[in-house]
């Protein structure tokens, strides 16, 4: 019985000892509660909406206060012409757009239905259904309390025309292979590079090569540049499986889509490496990179979609990489955008790269000075 108390005593002791593990197995499961219970949810609100009001008229103000008021869209920009509402869809500044012809108005004045054309991005899927589903359902309640007032309509008084782009037949398939290839680059660049690094160290064979006259950014490079083409092996093959498979359409450049990786990938490697300096042990690797890769899957917009978030956690996913690389993929590949409506996740990713590769050889220099 002593044995087992004195084993028990050195566990309790090495545990003590071992803070990180100790502050990381603790971490975890108030993260995983934190973000299933309060950060997660499903029925989407807020949905951000462009108007283009050709009618500016009391119908159609009448209509647009009753979208406002479902609490599900929110008019967040107003619109001057098709071409305008095509741009705030295609960067997805705008999830949804309602555009009302100019003779509005006076179709519901003559008692005939009067045509409303609603925009969907139905490349994510969630916000897609739930948007078509609430405006089919204002528009039928709307031409109900009219109907009661008037009786000289035949039909109902809006004729809600509700049209999905991107991926009009609502295929998972389309939506989510995309993002399981940013899930799958991910999963490398931080898991198996952070590992990979600490695994040297505790052979030992890390600390052959600083003794070498190899500079620490050099090594650091040497370091970087086969996970690199690692990461790209993995892309190739993820889109062969899902166009050959799954039929995902490519409608953008191929060629825009492998440059702009490039930042991605630089951003998740400088986080794996990261971690790598500061964990001192495999395990402690591990912990700290699946620390990093639940926010990534649930925040990203990778399985919920953002808009559906509370302020504070929608504004936490904007320090993940992750977030900004779904927009580059989804929008290269379903919409068919360019660089042109990417550059602002294209300059967060490169913020990523830089920052976190620079506290890496950082922290690297001070551990070898």
């Amino acid at each position: 019985m002593s044995r087992i108390i004195a084993v028990l005593h050195k566990e309790i002791l090495q545990m003590r000892r071992d803070r990180m593990t100790l502050g990381l197995i603790f971490m975890l499961p108030l993260v995983q509660l934190l973000l299933f219970g309060y950060a997660i949810q499903t029925e989407v609100k807020h949905i951000p909406t462009v108007v283009f009001d050709q009618s500016l008229s009391v119908e159609s103000r009448d209509l647009l206060d009753a979208f406002g008021a479902s609490g599900y869209f929110d008019m967040t920009y107003a619109a001057s012409s098709y071409t305008e509402v095509n741009q705030m869809i295609d960067s997805g500044a705008a999830k949804v757009g309602i555009i009302f012809p100019p003779d509005f108005a006076r179709v519901i004045q003559r008692g005939e239905s009067g045509q409303v054309q609603v925009i969907v991005d139905a490349s994510d899927n969630m916000v897609a259904n739930q948007a078509m589903a609430v405006a089919n359902s204002i528009g039928l309640l709307q031409s109900q309390k009219v109907l009661l007032q008037s009786k000289q309509f035949k039909g109902p008084p809006y004729d809600i025309r509700v049209r999905p782009w991107y991926n009009p037949d609502g295929i998972t398939a389309f939506y989510m292979v995309p993002a399981i290839l940013g899930i799958i680059v991910t999963m490398t660049m931080v898991i198996m590079t952070s590992m990979g690094i600490v695994r040297e160290r505790e052979r030992g064979t890390l600390e052959q090569l600083i003794v070498t006259p190899i500079k620490s950014y050099e090594l650091m490079i040497g370091k970087i540049v086969p996970y690199i083409a690692l990461g790209y092996l993995q892309i190739t093959v993820a889109l062969l499986v899902g166009v050959l498979i799954f039929h995902v359409p490519i409608r953008g450049s191929l060629l825009e889509l492998y440059l702009l990786t490039l930042f991605f990938i630089t951003a998740s490697l400088g986080l794996g490496i990261l971690i790598s300096n500061i964990a001192k042990s495999q395990m402690q690797a591990f912990q700290m990179s699946f620390f990093v890769m639940l926010p990534s899957i649930l925040l990203s917009g990778f399985m919920f979609p953002r808009e559906a978030m509370p302020k504070v956690i929608y504004y936490l996913s904007t320090i993940i990489p992750l977030t900004y690389y779904l927009d580059i993929i989804r929008g290269i590949v379903l919409k068919g955008i360019g660089f042109p409506y990417l550059v602002g996740q294209v300059v967060s990713l490169l913020v990523f790269s830089v920052v976190l590769l620079t506290l890496s050889i950082l922290k690297f220099k001070k551990k070898i000075a």
